[in-house]
């Protein structure tokens, strides 16, 4: 994205705040005339001490109080133009972070599959933070910066035109070398955000999958990719503060230059006559005034690059494709028999390596399918097409003879219930992780609920029973507990079909027997696919779906599927092998 258009894009947002930006430059003028009119008075005040025999203290004592009275509510309209300043760089972060935010539940599920959770996550939080300094810093300089400059020249040119004219043939300089240095720098600032999106990245996978790290002695790997991530960081970054640090020495250097050519002049004016004392003193201090302003913004250059190149990060989350918005005329999936059949679908994550082909499969209401196979045998991506997290390439998926491309996603969705192998809960009491699915429900249908699941006991035995607090993750349950209590959420929201995803494979064989009674009593009656890598879990249902390579391959119940000593029976007694 070019930088213009992203200023352009983050301007746009500014532009919500149009009142707030009016009275920051009202705030910034008044206060910088100010402080603008006092040197003028001071000089004046300097011709009425200097030259003369006797020293007018009334009238010196009059200028005093009105410098004092300028520089005073100076800085009073300095403070609303920070206030206001602050108001407009947090409420334009806010309002691209909500979209920023709004725009991920919006996008495929492709879209997090391609892309690490913690880059995404640095977006939404560290460069947008970058993105809110420089706002806040720019918005200050330049409004405050533009005034002080033009109001310096002009009082400048009023006292001597002749030797502002070494002002202005000197400012030039100090411009051609901020943008000869903020240009080299740009590149790299965008590289040092790319990388701190990058390091964030691995930070969060490593810290998400500690006990994987632990288990296969990982530690000294994952510290040594990570140094090398940190040392990227810390070259691209060194030299962009290095480049950016140029700025404000380079830019400082010439305007000490141009007051010394400020004194000389203005010494031979003096001696010549054409300039008082006051005038000189009035004159070096305007010449501070006018080149402050340029050192204060070559000097937040390092910020508005940083700010530039993270804004360019965010917008580019916001122009991703998303998924296409639903038409009006779809029709709302209300209760179902749970009737499933896919007709001929096909179905690929990327064109180059298909997976499904021309797949078949009807299933009658109440029936308990299982789906086995070997791992990428397309087993998950059945379920993935079901909810319609992906879509068909080819053919159609009915529920009830109702082709679900014609219904809204979300009813689609909550027909179905879904337990799977990892259990997802948030920070929260128990209550509100059961009732995440349907927030209305009552008490008595809570605990219902659990009592259903079986988690019923174990959460009365809880210090503060369903008002327990889960850390994230669930950090301070039991792998068990927390797959029961994700059953609870589903029995809660009785919905006609289940989908159970691997959702006892990382339980020991007493806890699934357990969650194995909460499943029966929840598939009873409704339409449940259940996709296994322990087969003896599967012996029940009625019936067994072998996949391999997208495709059934067999199917039957348990026991005629192993009479047949095919692909399925070679799987079964797979398990068994070397026990």
């Amino acid at each position: 994205m070019d930088k213009n258009k992203t200023l352009k894009r983050l301007f746009s947002y500014i532009k919500k705040y149009k009142m707030h930006v009016v009275f920051s430059i009202i705030t910034a003028i008044l206060g910088n005339v100010l402080v603008i009119i006092g040197p003028y008075i001071v000089g004046k005040g300097i011709d009425k001490i200097v030259g003369k025999g006797q020293v007018d203290f009334n009238a010196v004592l009059k200028i005093i109080i009105v410098v004092a009275a300028l520089y005073v509510t100076s800085a009073v309209f300095q403070w609303g133009l920070q206030v206001l300043t602050s108001i407009i760089a947090n409420r334009t972060i806010e309002d691209i972070r909500s979209d920023a935010f709004e725009k991920l539940t919006r996008m495929p599920l492709k879209f997090y599959d391609d892309n690490a959770h913690g880059e995404i996550m640095t977006r939404l939080t560290n460069d947008l933070e970058f993105v809110s300094e420089g706002l806040y810093q720019g918005i200050t300089q330049f409004v405050s910066g533009i005034v002080a400059i033009v109001g310096s020249l002009i009082f400048m040119a009023v006292l001597s035109p002749a030797i502002t004219m070494v002002v202005v043939l000197m400012t030039p300089v100090c411009f051609k070398i901020a943008s000869f240095i903020t240009k080299s720098s740009n590149r790299l600032f965008k590289e040092q955000s790319k990388t701190i999106g990058e390091l964030n990245g691995y930070i969060e996978e490593i810290i998400g999958n500690q006990k994987i790290v632990k288990a296969f002695g990982y530690e000294e790997r994952s510290q040594e990719k990570f140094n090398e991530i940190n040392q990227r960081l810390y070259k691209c970054g060194r030299w962009a503060q290095f480049y950016s640090s140029l700025v404000n020495p380079s830019t400082r250097l010439v305007n000490n230059i141009t007051y010394i050519l400020l004194g000389i002049t203005g010494g031979l004016s003096a001696i010549a006559g054409r300039l008082t004392i006051g005038n000189i003193s009035s004159f070096l201090t305007y010449s501070t005034q006018f080149s402050q302003p340029i050192n204060n913004i070559t000097s937040v250059a390092t910020q508005l690059q940083a700010a530039i190149a993270s804004a360019e990060r965010v917008f580019k989350i916001l122009d991703k494709e998303e998924e296409m918005p639903e038409s009006e005329d779809l029709i709302t999936l209300s209760s179902t028999n749970g009737k499933v059949s896919f007709n001929n679908v096909s179905f690929s994550y990327s064109k180059e390596r298909p997976l499904i082909k021309n797949f078949n499969l009807k299933v009658e209401s109440g029936s308990r399918i299982a789906i086995v196979g070997p791992t990428g045998a397309g087993k998950t991506t059945l379920v993935n097409l079901l909810m319609r997290f992906y879509e068909v390439d080819n053919g159609k998926i009915f529920v009830d003879d109702i082709d679900i491309k014609t219904v809204t996603k979300d009813s689609v969705r909550k027909s179905f219930g879904m337990v799977l192998q990892d259990t997802w809960l948030f920070s929260g009491t128990i209550r509100d992780n059961i009732s995440y699915g349907k927030p209305e429900a009552t008490e008595e249908e809570i605990i219902a609920a659990a009592k259903a699941a079986n988690a019923h006991s174990f959460i009365k035995r809880l210090h503060r029973g369903y008002d327990t607090l889960i850390t994230e993750g669930g950090g301070n349950l039991s792998q068990g507990q927390k797959q029961l209590l994700t059953i609870a959420r589903v029995m809660l929201a009785l919905p006609s079909m289940l989908i159970l995803d691997e959702a006892t494979s990382s339980v020991d064989t007493r806890t699934e027997a357990n969650i194995q009674k909460a499943f029966d009593k929840m598939m009873k009656g409704r339409t449940s696919f259940i996709i296994a890598h322990r087969l003896s879990t599967i012996k029940e249902a009625d019936l067994i779906l072998v996949l391999n390579n997208g495709q059934i391959v067999e199917q039957g119940n348990h026991e005629e599927l192993l009479q047949r000593k095919g692909f399925y029976s070679k799987l079964y007694y797979s398990q068994y092998e070397g026990q």
